[in-house]
């Protein structure tokens, strides 16, 4: 019984670790952020499903706040039928390089 509650253990430490390492990477995010152009990088843009509202621009978001809010629509914190079926196709290596790449665009140069 010891040797199987040690092997757990171990095994959630190595998930620990595996998730301390994601680090973001700007330049492997081009490919990953084609989904968000479409409606984030449209200043003044109007989305219409489910309901209308104003689409934020992301560009100079913090990452943290980014990885937040990907991490809320993929455990359905966040409301967002397109924005959750967006993030749970994402893994936490993506959601990081998303990040990374947004919070270092600048919030002036989307207007």
């Amino acid at each position: 019984m010891k040797k199987i509650y040690a092997v757990l253990v171990l095994a959630g430490l190595a998930n620990v670790a595996a998730a301390a390492d994601v680090v973001g990477d700007p330049k492997a995010a081009p490919a990953k952020i084609e989904m968000c152009v479409g409606c984030h990088a449209i200043p003044g843009y109007k989305a219409t499903f489910p309901e209308v509202f104003q689409v934020p621009m992301i560009g100079g978001q913090s990452a943290k706040y980014i990885e937040n809010a990907l991490k809320a629509y993929q455990k359905g914190e966040r409301k967002h039928p397109s924005m959750k079926g967006i993030a749970v196709s994402l893994s936490d290596q993506d959601i990081a390089d998303i990040a990374a790449y947004y919070s270092q665009q600048s919030k002036t140069a989307q207007k």
